[in-house]
């Protein structure tokens, strides 16, 4: 039997980045063009200073004054971007019910997410559905990140399966590539229903 290993944002929780700065920042993310081009900058595609943030290697207060300085934000105005990514991951409910589904089936369940601490924590105090996994792996609580292969090493003996034997669902593509050059199997996420299809198809249903 295939275990099935969610990612976390823009899988199982909303993540969009333009939204989330215009209604942070909106005197500065003032048009969708604007907020786009500005989230490319704040999160440089996950890597540099929010990938060192998912890593747990920089504090809250270092992370903000280092964006701050880079693109040239005030700290204000950083702050509430970080202090707003909570409110941004909103259970998507037909993923919520997916898992559901699958968890009533008997699968087993994991999830492999590039989370710092502190939404981590938040996560795991306010939705009670994370409790059907069997086991997960957040990056900040581990000190790696995706798409570095040795946090899939690291996943699959914290699941205690084999590479062939995990299915993993991830929204973004560098990802997906990674776990399957880690042996893994892998599906680009896009919603719910096509995850399912993509499952069923792949005879893993």
């Amino acid at each position: 039997m295939k275990h099935i290993v969610f990612d976390f944002g823009g899988v199982l929780f909303q993540w969009q980045p333009p939204r989330l700065l215009q209604r942070e920042i909106p005197h500065v993310a003032s048009s969708p063009e604007r907020a786009q081009a500005l989230a490319a900058q704040f999160f440089q595609s996950y890597t540099g200073d929010w990938a060192d943030f998912d890593r747990g290697t920089v504090s809250v207060p270092d992370l903000v004054q280092r964006i701050a300085t880079r693109i040239g934000l005030s700290p204000q105005d950083v702050q509430r971007v970080v202090d707003g990514v909570p409110g941004e991951l909103q259970p998507i409910p037909d993923s919520v019910a997916l898992l559901q589904r699958l968890h009533a089936a008997g699968r087993g369940l994991h999830f492999l997410s590039n989370m710092p601490c502190p939404y981590a924590d938040h996560l795991e105090a306010t939705h009670g559905f994370i409790g059907l996994f069997a086991s997960g792996v957040f990056s900040g609580r581990e000190r790696l990140i995706k798409p570095d292969p040795a946090i899939f090493d690291f996943a699959a003996a914290r699941f205690g399966q084999p590479p062939g034997n995990l299915v993993f669902l991830d929204d973004h593509l560098p990802n997906v590539q990674a776990a399957r050059a880690c042996g893994w199997h892998a599906l680009p996420f896009s919603n719910a229903a096509q995850a399912e299809a993509d499952l069923r198809a792949q005879g893993w249903l």
